[in-house]
């Protein structure tokens, strides 16, 4: 059933068309995912259908009984709410309405809300975007227009909205690059471009197939056309007389495939790799220790990047990744620890919430900034010619940045970051606002990088395609090093989890088993007499070392002193291989073994010290 029909729709910003008589439908219960590049109308067709905006010809219909929910890519808030009652406003009928207020805190503390009364005012853009998506979540509606909903999620976030998608039994028209994300819950991809709409049916997968097969089939037709073409022009050449009426149709249908237009080749942002060389003292954190108001976001982190490096940072929000950027910049000072950059170290930082843009510059005036003229593989070209690789026409060359929308903003800074040739390319959710094609070029991009690359990002996709080695905060602001992208990460997580609770499940056995053979002749058969004597738990019975364990306590310290020496030992030997590519990636391995056996052998001490604790506590009873 057809629940809204958008027909002949045009939408124009001064000289700039971005809707040129387009039209679409959706039907009941089906999930769009509407993609496109940035500044293509994506979010103006969104606000058209949520009745936000009104287009410049053309009807939106639909039911007269249909609710719409809208979530907006800047979203705006009433003087004075709270976080709660912003994401409530609207929702309660009466004041007795707790099964509502009951969900909405439920939801608020899933998008990671602790105080439900702080003010709104107070919030970064970010929490500002999860109360109105929280809100918009909570209104009854029969569609859902929900433009960015992933912004500003951590990965258990997007994995919880993901669900609440997946259940939601109306309609959904959704703005989102997150390509997991619209794999998972779109079942038609909608794509906006250069004024017209184009419908795939399928997830994002099946649209990339589809998508193919259509440019295949555009290109075919239009190299038939112009051989065609080129038979009849010969044959116009040698003379045609325009007697008959045959021979005047002939000639008129050749002029018709001279006016006809040729598919339009999709503009793509082009990146050629700029970066500067680096010498052989790279970057190195040491120690690193930063807490925030009694809390630790970070406890000593030390590693040594190496060249050609691809690393991903991930964890809940305000973890601290943000902060770790910042202290390897030089942007944000460490509580204790150090950070050594070598000198031909050059750092290009593309920060989150475009914080170092001059929103008053003219776009053009904001990349003349960084140089007039850019050395390029290819050679020297100017900025305004680079803008022009970053789909940055004249017109919009010469316009304020406050006019760009978000997403040219991003690709803009994006630019001015490069620009600067960097060898440590440091990425801060590069994925918030950058569209699906300059996300995959930019992936691309990194391929071909001769430097350094720190990520931090919630986009699993992203992760999984550029990154090599994930660091995941952990409890206490600890980092844990993974090998692989975010699905190897997910692996070897996944498996950690189930080897400690078999360990759990061990140790408990063990205990259980200790107690009944503990248990001699005068019990009930279960121990209940001697317990009751004793008034001790079954299990304080097994206070001893085993034989193994005895030997293993009285020389787990020298181990784990002799792991640690050898770890240091190969930190040496990694430094002073560091052009050493081949030798550097055995070091490398050898030096995740021997980190692991450590780990290994202190869960052990933990284990085995406690023990002895409560045997020394016994004796004293």
């Amino acid at each position: 059933m057809n629940v809204l029909t958008a027909e002949n729709i045009t939408k124009a910003y001064s000289e700039r068309v971005l809707l040129d008589h387009a039209s679409f439908s959706l039907q009941e219960g089906e999930k769009v995912g509407v993609i496109g590049v940035n500044g293509m109308g994506k979010s103006t067709l969104l606000r058209i259908v949520a009745g936000a905006e009104e287009p410049d010809e053309g009807t939106v219909i639909t039911g007269n009984s249909v609710k719409i929910g809208y979530l907006p890519q800047e979203p705006e808030f009433r003087e004075g709410e709270t976080v709660l009652s912003a994401a409530l406003r609207g929702t309660l009928r009466n004041r007795e309405d707790f099964e509502k207020e009951s969900e909405a805190k439920s939801m608020l503390m899933k998008l990671d809300f602790t105080d439900l009364n702080q003010p709104v005012r107070e919030l970064s853009g970010g929490q500002r975007k999860r109360v109105a998506l929280a809100h918009v979540l909570l209104q009854p509606a029969d569609i859902l227009v929900l433009d960015e909903p992933t912004n500003h999620l951590d990965s258990a976030m997007s994995g919880w909205l993901e669900e609440w998608l997946l259940r939601f039994r109306g309609t959904l028209l959704m703005v989102t690059h997150d390509r997991y994300f619209l794999d998972r819950v779109s079942t038609r991809i909608v794509e906006v471009d250069r004024g017209a709409v184009f419908s795939y049916p399928g997830s994002y997968s099946e649209y990339v197939r589809l998508k193919e097969e259509r440019l295949d089939m555009a290109k075919a037709s239009e190299r038939k056309r112009q051989s065609i073409l080129r038979t009849e022009l010969q044959w116009l050449a040698r003379g045609a007389r325009a007697r008959s009426t045959k021979q005047k149709a002939h000639i008129q249908r050749i002029e018709e495939m001279q006016r006809a237009e040729a598919p339009a080749e999709q503009k793509q942002v082009e990146m050629s790799s700029l970066s500067s060389r680096m010498g052989r003292k790279t970057l190195e954190a040491s120690e690193i220790c930063k807490a925030y108001g009694g809390r630790t976001l970070i406890d000593h982190f030390s590693y040594l990047f190496l060249k050609d490096d691809r690393i991903g940072i991930i964890g809940p929000n305000g973890c601290g990744k943000s902060t770790l950027l910042k202290i390897l910049t030089g942007a944000a000072e460490p509580d204790s620890g150090t950070v050594e950059m070598g000198p031909t170290i050059k750092v290009g930082y593309f920060s989150q919430e475009n914080e170092y843009m001059d929103q008053s510059l003219k776009a053009i005036e904001y990349i003349r900034e960084v140089a007039e003229y850019v050395n390029m593989p290819e050679g020297k070209i100017t900025a305004s010619a680079l803008m022009e690789r970053f789909l940055f026409d004249g017109t919009q060359q010469w316009t304020r940045i406050e006019k760009l929308s978000g997403g040219e903003k991003r690709r803009l800074y994006l630019l001015h970051v490069l620009m600067g040739a960097p060898n440590v390319l440091i990425l801060d959710e590069p994925t918030n606002d950058l569209d699906i094609q300059t996300l995959t070029i930019l992936e691309d991009y990194l391929d071909s990088f001769a430097g350094i690359v720190i990520v931090v990002s919630h986009d699993r996709y992203f992760l999984d395609r550029t990154v090599r080695r994930i660091f995941a905060f952990e409890e206490g602001g600890r980092l844990r090093q993974y090998e692989g992208g975010y699905s190897d990460y997910l692996h070897a997580r996944k498996q950690r989890e189930q080897e400690s609770r078999e360990r759990e499940k061990a140790y408990a056995a063990g205990e259980k088993k200790a107690g009944r053979e503990s248990e001699g002749p005068g019990t009930d058969g279960n121990g209940s007499a001697e317990r009751a004597a004793s008034k001790k738990p079954r299990h304080e019975a097994r206070l001893k070392f085993s034989y193994k364990e005895q030997r293993e306590y009285e020389t787990i310290d020298q181990d784990i002193e002799a792991l640690e020496r050898q770890a240091e030992e190969l930190d040496a030997e990694i430094e002073k291989a560091s052009t050493q590519y081949t030798r550097l990636e055995e070091l490398t391995r050898k030096k995740e073994e021997v980190q692991k056996a450590l780990e290994e052998k202190m869960e052990r001490w933990v284990y085995l010290s406690e023990l002895a604790e409560k045997i020394e506590s016994a004796k004293n009873i």
